[in-house]
C-alpha cells in the first residue's frame, strides 16, 4: 500500500448510501460523488481496503433503532480494515501508512456514524482502531472487530474464567465462531458446547467446541449437564435459562430477554483488539469468513441479501474495494 499525502486524497469518493429506511435491495445505492469525511482531532482517515457487514447494519437500514440513529443519508458499515492516510492533531500512536482495523462505531446503537466503512474512505477515532495482525490479510482482518469484541465483552460480563463450562447458541454465526474460540483458547474453558445445523457441526469442532449440537435434532435444554455460562447469539433466552447451572449466567445479544438472562450492546474499543493480537498472530484464534464471499464492493447489495437469509457461516466480507 503506497502512502498517500493529503494532497492526493480526493475530495469525493464512491460509497454505498441509503437516504430512506428499508431493505438493502430497495434503498442502498452506489454514489460516486460522496464527500470524503473531515478528520476530527482524535481521528484518522482510513483508505478502506476491506469491510464486513453485520446483522446490526441490516437492522439499522430497516430503521429498527431510528430513535437513536444519526440522521439520514447514511453510509453503512461498522467493520473496517485499511490504511491510515491522514491523522488528526491529537492522534498519538497511529501514523500515515499504518495498516489498521476496527469497529468504527464506539456505541453500536447510539448515533452510529453517518459515514461508515462501505466507502473508499472513513474517519475513525484512533481509540477504536488497532494495528492489523501481520498474519492476516485485509479481508480477514475486516471480518473480526465487531464480532470478536462482542464475544469478548459478553464473556467478560459473565465473569467467565478458566475451568468454567459454556454453551454457545448460534455457534456458526459471526459472533458464535469467535465466542467458541475465545472461551476455549483465551479464557480457558473446561467444556465448550455449541449449537448449529448439521452441516456446520464440523466447523464448530474445528474451532474448539468439545460438544457440537445439531439444533434440528436435539434440544440443548434437555441435556443432562448444565453450564456455568450460556452465551445466546440468536435470541433464545427462554430456552437458554433452562440450560444454565444454579448461580450461572445467561448473556444474550438478541432480545427478548427472560430473567435471569441479561442483554448488552457492544461498546467498541481498539484495546480489546490489541489484547487479542497475540492469539490472532499465533493462529490460536482465527477469522471465519463465509465461503460464498468475499463479495466485491460492486456487489454490496447482493452481500446484504445473502446476510439476510440468516444462513451465513462466520462473516460476510466486502473485498476488494475500488
Amino acid at each position: 500500500m503506497e502512502i498517500q499525502s493529503s494532497a492526493s486524497i480526493p475530495s469525493k469518493m464512491k460509497a454505498w448510501v441509503y437516504s430512506e429506511y428499508g431493505n438493502a435491495s430497495n434503498v442502498l445505492k452506489l454514489d460516486s460523488n460522496v464527500t470524503v469525511p473531515e478528520v476530527k482531532e482524535d481521528q484518522v482517515l482510513v483508505k478502506v481496503v476491506a469491510a464486513s457487514i453485520n446483522p446490526v447494519d441490516a437492522k439499522r437500514m430497516l430503521g429498527m433503532f431510528k430513535v437513536s440513529d444519526s440522521p439520514l443519508p447514511t453510509v453503512p458499515g461498522y467493520d473496517v480494515a485499511g490504511v491510515v492516510v491522514k491523522v488528526g492533531s491529537q492522534v498519538k500512536k497511529l501514523k500515515i501508512g499504518d495498516e489498521v482495523y476496527g469497529d468504527v462505531n464506539e456505541k453500536a446503537l447510539d448515533h452510529p456514524k453517518r459515514c461508515g466503512s462501505l466507502a473508499e474512505y472513513t474517519a475513525v477515532e484512533e481509540k477504536l482502531l488497532a494495528l492489523k495482525p501481520k498474519n492476516l490479510g485485509f479481508a480477514e482482518a475486516a471480518s473480526l472487530p465487531l464480532v470478536i469484541e462482542t464475544a469478548h465483552e459478553g464473556l467478560e460480563r459473565t465473569g467467565f474464567s478458566t475451568g468454567k463450562s459454556i454453551l454457545v447458541l448460534g455457534g456458526a454465526g459471526g459472533v458464535g465462531t469467535q465466542i467458541i474460540q475465545l472461551a476455549k483458547h483465551v479464557f480457558g474453558a473446561s467444556i465448550v458446547a455449541a449449537t448449529s445445523s448439521k452441516s456446520k457441526l464440523e466447523l464448530l469442532k474445528s474451532l474448539g467446541a468439545d460438544l457440537a449440537i445439531d439444533y434440528t435434532k436435539e434440544n440443548f435444554e434437555d441435556l443432562p449437564e448444565k453450564f456455568d455460562v450460556v452465551y445466546d447469539a440468536v435470541g433464545q433466552t427462554d430456552r437458554a435459562v433452562k440450560a444454565v447451572k444454579e448461580g450461572g449466567s445467561v448473556v444474550t445479544i438478541a432480545g427478548p430477554v427472560i430473567p435471569p438472562a441479561f442483554i448488552f450492546i457492544l461498546t467498541s474499543n481498539g484495546s480489546v483488539l490489541d489484547k487479542l493480537k497475540p492469539y490472532l498472530e499465533s493462529g490460536k484464534v482465527k477469522p471465519v469468513l463465509d465461503p460464498n464471499g468475499p463479495f466485491p464492493f460492486s456487489q454490496t447489495v447482493e452481500a446484504f441479501s445473502y446476510l439476510e437469509t440468516g444462513r451465513a457461516v462466520g462473516k460476510v466480507v466486502i473485498y476488494p474495494f475500488p
